[in-house]
């Protein structure tokens, strides 16, 4: 029998927003200073998998940078889920090239996995692979764009996956050799000072985590919530592309894992906590949100995520379906929390930068400050920057990519550095200077963590209060905080930067504190107010459209 050549007689096309740069190691100065290592050939990469976005059913109905109605995950799917006329003819391409399709077990999302050779994935996607050793370990790499045949072309958003090189560092630090000047709180301390509800519970919660990296012990969360009289969450653990819950080192990834836990249960007691463990690319990391969002056994109510990179570090497909994943997110009432980034305006690069997924306009951007205090009174709190004892800084600044929100017209953001950017981040702050930080247990050990890994869970479980209280999630929350009247929510951060050339804050909104650190009681009345007045609006417009 003949071998079909349907798709691979057709013309090739780039994906839009598909090129990858050459690979740069920017692990520690160290190793960018490092020569390039070899490359290896692609005959001695095996068989792996890649995630197809694919065309949605019809195109999410915006307003004012956010969707116009909630919708349940069941009727997402039911109308934005994947177009099935894409599906079929992503199918039927990797059918001629080798490729195993798996079916799609979420509705909700626009994901087609292809598993395959990497011979069979050169062919099809029209990309040389290769493998490289870095000091960091051994990548499958592509350079360049990819290229679809054109009968694909509007059917393909993004492939993920073709290049597994880490996309992203959690944004922690922990705390130096204690300096007499160095104080520490427990999480619920914290909650404390920024009047959250004292005896609050959130039962009938769910908050969902992102980790790419590490893992947790039962035994170390148990021991850690008998010290703050708190009972234990009960933690799941959510495989993501073959991702899984592996503790091994305190000073890696488990201090992150174990931060956003800890942080999170202790903010919100009661609350379940699903963990979706992923790999450190750019497809485990999109692929992690998606299910997340879309995930009806779980149910998260609120997702944080602690982990970043430069706007610069990824591609414009790789930005694009996460940043769908996001709207999908504040559609069906999920609060995304993400950390704006720890090394100040620079986010470790060259002149200023932002942190991605922070930029992203359909998420909560939490930047950090330098809290001080007692019992419920705060007596300093200005902008986190310990860069002159290398001990970090809270991102913040303006995004080449997005544009300026609808929400945020009123907020005197910087002009954006390039055409067709915008958006300020960060939203909100909180406490992350490490010699302001959080008494944390990671493998057996207690230790003081920051960074404003520290703050995306802290208003994860800020919100999670919130949604128990008011008896409905909140959502997508940017356009209720930015209102006028939403300004007694927050404790206005007015002394300090982010770095030389960078933000400084000022009364109202800047670029290193955002709107400010949270006043508890404030905000979950905000939220509930904002989810009140939504759902009045859509019930008027239902009566006038009877009419």
């Amino acid at each position: 029998m003949a071998t079909s050549t349907h798709f691979a007689s057709q013309p090739r096309v780039p994906l839009a927003g598909s090129e990858r740069k050459e690979y740069a190691e920017t692990v520690t100065p160290a190793m960018e200073a490092a020569a390039t290592p070899p490359k290896k050939a692609a005959a001695k990469i095996g068989r792996f998998t890649v995630s197809v976005v694919v065309a949605p059913k019809a195109p999410l109905p915006m307003r004012r940078g956010q969707p116009v109605e909630r919708l349940t995950r069941a009727t997402y799917a039911a109308r934005h889920g994947a177009n099935s006329a894409s599906v079929k003819l992503v199918k039927a391409f990797a059918k001629e090239f080798g490729l195993t399709a798996a079916p799609i077990k979420h509705p909700g999302r626009c994901t087609v996995h292809l598993t395959g050779s990497a011979a069979a994935m050169q062919k099809a996607f029209g990309v040389s692979l290769s493998t490289l050793d870095t000091p960091a370990g051994r990548f499958r790499v592509r350079e360049g764009v990819i290229r679809l045949p054109e009968e694909l072309s509007g059917h393909i958003l993004a492939v993920l996956g073709l290049d597994n090189r880490p996309q992203a560092k959690p944004h922690f630090r922990a705390a130096k050799k204690k300096q007499a000047t160095n104080v520490s709180y427990t999480p619920v301390q914290v909650g404390e000072l920024y009047g959250f509800p004292a005896g609050a519970t959130a039962s009938g919660q769910t908050i969902g985590i992102i980790e790419l990296g590490g893992g947790y012990r039962a035994a170390d969360l148990t021991a850690y919530f008998k010290t703050l009289k708190l009972p234990a969450p009960k933690v799941t653990a959510v495989p993501v592309d073959g991702g899984k819950n592996t503790p091994g080192d305190a000073n890696g990834a488990d201090g992150e894992v174990m931060l956003d836990i800890e942080v999170c249960a202790a903010i919100a007691p009661g609350a379940k906590i699903a963990v979706y463990f992923t790999p450190n690319t750019d497809q485990g990391f999109i692929d992690a949100i998606s299910l997340a969002v879309h995930d009806s056994t779980n149910k998260p109510g609120v997702v944080s995520i602690s982990w970043g990179g430069p706007e610069s570090s990824w591609t414009g497909q790789a930005m694009t379906a996460l940043d769908a994943a996001c709207q999908a997110a504040a559609a069906v009432g999920v609060t995304i929390t993400v950390a704006s980034g720890d090394d100040g305006s620079t986010d470790g690069g060259t002149g200023n930068n932002v942190d991605f997924p922070a930029s992203s306009p359909h998420v909560l951007a939490c930047g950090g400050t330098k809290l001080e205090g007692s019992g419920s009174t705060i007596t300093s709190e200005v902008v986190w920057n310990e860069l002159t004892n290398n001990e970090g800084a809270t991102g913040g600044g303006v995004s080449t990519v997005f544009p300026l929100p609808a929400w945020q017209q009123n907020a005197n953001v910087p002009a954006a550095p390039v055409a067709g950017g915008g958006r300020g981040l960060p939203d909100v702050a909180g406490d992350a200077d490490p010699t302001s930080g959080y008494v944390i247990r990671v493998d057996g050990q207690t230790t003081v963590i920051g960074g404003t890994s520290a703050v995306a869970p802290l208003w994860a479980g800020l919100i999670t209060l919130a949604n128990q209280q008011n008896g409905k999630t909140a959502g997508f929350i940017n356009p209720m905080i930015y209102a006028a009247s939403a300004k007694k929510a927050f404790r206005d951060i007015t002394q300090g930067n982010n770095g030389p050339g960078g933000y400084s804050a000022g009364p109202g909104w800047d670029a290193c504190s955002g709107l400010g650190s949270p006043v508890g009681t404030a905000v979950i009345q905000v939220l509930g107010a904002g989810s009140a007045s939504a759902k009045k609006s859509k019930t008027s417009k239902k009566k006038v459209a009877k009419k």
